[in-house]
């Protein structure tokens, strides 16, 4: 008889097993050998079964661990250092904690950037702790710049309401991915790339980013590297530029 390929891992030891031959002490081998003939394709079929099904089962990658219970209203005041927050006693969360009102009102973007980021991350909204989500409400004047930063822990999704915007990210390959984003159309940042949000439009303009993470985090770079006390020897050398024009750069991001 012609023998059937198997179409699948399972089927293929099912028909890898019922193929091999039985041995019998009629052939001069021990009962004991014949069992542990006969159990061999037993055991590896078994270990087969839980390679895939602990395979199938592997939990995603998301940014924060899964919630244990229905909610953890975070308590941000607690004495106890954790990575992520206490929960507030149950019998004190009202119904104001699970609502925030904080992107009802337009930013001020009366400062060098020309924009205004407004965080609903678990510092601001505490109801969000350990759900694994976050948002911003992001307003550009014209010719502002949501300036380039990158989420140490979260992917970003983006949806522009009103304005135009140019949207790009620059991969670890320094590969440069951008486009003209108009109200309705959606944007998404890799986890940890540098990204920005330019005001190419000529009029105001706000969008609406959301995460896989209660505190996403914000690595600015303009930030990070001129308003920090990283060494002026450091920046020069990186940067290859006298120390004239690093300290006229700094002076611009002195609070």
């Amino acid at each position: 008889m012609q023998r059937q390929n198997p179409t699948n891992i399972h089927q293929a030891f099912i028909f890898w097993h019922r193929s091999t031959p039985i041995l019998s002490s009629s052939a001069g081998i021990s009962a004991r050998e014949t069992k542990s003939a006969m159990a061999a394709p037993l055991l590896l079929d078994l270990l087969c079964c839980l390679t895939v099904f602990w395979l199938l089962l592997l939990p995603s990658h998301s940014a924060d661990p899964d919630p244990l219970q229905d909610f953890c209203v975070a308590n941000l005041s607690a004495s106890v250092s954790l990575n992520g927050f206490p929960c507030k006693p149950a019998s004190e969360v009202t119904s104001d904690d699970f609502f925030f009102d904080g992107f009802t009102k337009e930013g001020n973007t009366t400062n060098p950037f020309g924009s205004f980021l407004r965080p609903a991350n678990v510092l601001t909204f505490p109801a969000l702790n350990t759900l694994g989500i976050a948002m911003n409400r992001v307003d550009i004047a014209p010719g502002g710049i949501n300036p380039p930063h990158s989420h140490p822990r979260a992917s970003e999704a983006g949806v522009v309401i009103q304005g135009k915007l140019l949207v790009g990210f620059v991969t670890t390959n320094n590969v440069f991915y951008s486009k003209v984003l108009t109200a309705g159309q959606m944007f998404v940042v890799p986890r940890g790339l540098v990204h920005f949000q330019l005001n190419v439009g000529d009029g105001n303009a706000l969008a609406y980013t959301a995460f896989n993470s209660h505190l996403p985090g914000a690595a600015v770079l303009p930030l990070n590297l001129f308003a920090s006390s990283i060494p002026n020897d450091v920046l020069t050398k990186t940067f290859q530029v006298d120390a004239d024009i690093i300290d006229t750069i700094k002076s611009k991001f002195k609070s």
